[in-house]
């Protein structure tokens, strides 16, 4: 009987290597070329859910352009992620100018990014959007490996490399 080897495609509980460039505003802000293509299980939510969901069935050597809306991605600016916070709170290292990108850390040490939005007398204030809140993203990926997870990575809900044990 002929070997009817099944194409693999993207699954769940897949580990899915990808190659991806996004692009907003005309602007490439994040792409594989700078780094490493990404690796992630599929149907585990490490990537954006609706572009998790653009991915599925693909096949390795597949490429696509996806674009998600503002809602798709990161959110909508939320006008309640701005805050007034004293000029005073500020070590002075910090320089104090709109477009600075700072990572606070709350209370239970968990740390939070904001930017400097503008500065009026003794008062700063942070916008703790996500860089990328309100805007469209147009994502180009190729998928340039499939595989299954193993029992392990799907038990820790990650993809183990080499020497990440």
């Amino acid at each position: 009987m002929a070997d009817k080897k099944q194409l693999m495609v993207v699954a769940d509980d897949l580990v899915v290597t990808m190659a991806y460039t996004l692009t907003v505003e005309g602007e490439i802000v994040d792409s594989s070329e700078d780094s490493e293509s990404i690796q992630f299980i599929q149907g585990a939510g490490h990537i954006l859910p609706a572009l998790e969901e653009e991915i599925y069935g693909m096949a390795v050597g597949d490429e696509k352009e996806v674009t998600l809306s503002a809602e798709e991605g990161y959110g909508e600016i939320d006008l309640d992620a701005f805050a007034d916070i004293p000029r005073s709170d500020f070590p002075a290292q910090i320089p104090l100018k709109p477009g600075i990108e700072l990572q606070l850390k709350d209370q239970d040490g968990e740390v939070h990014y904001a930017r400097i939005e503008s500065i009026e007398g003794d008062s700063v204030k942070l916008n703790m959007n996500h860089p990328l809140a309100g805007k469209e993203l147009n994502f180009y990926v190729q998928i340039e490996a499939l595989r299954t997870a193993t029992a392990e990575e799907l038990e820790h809900g990650h993809v183990h490399t080499g020497h990440d044990h």
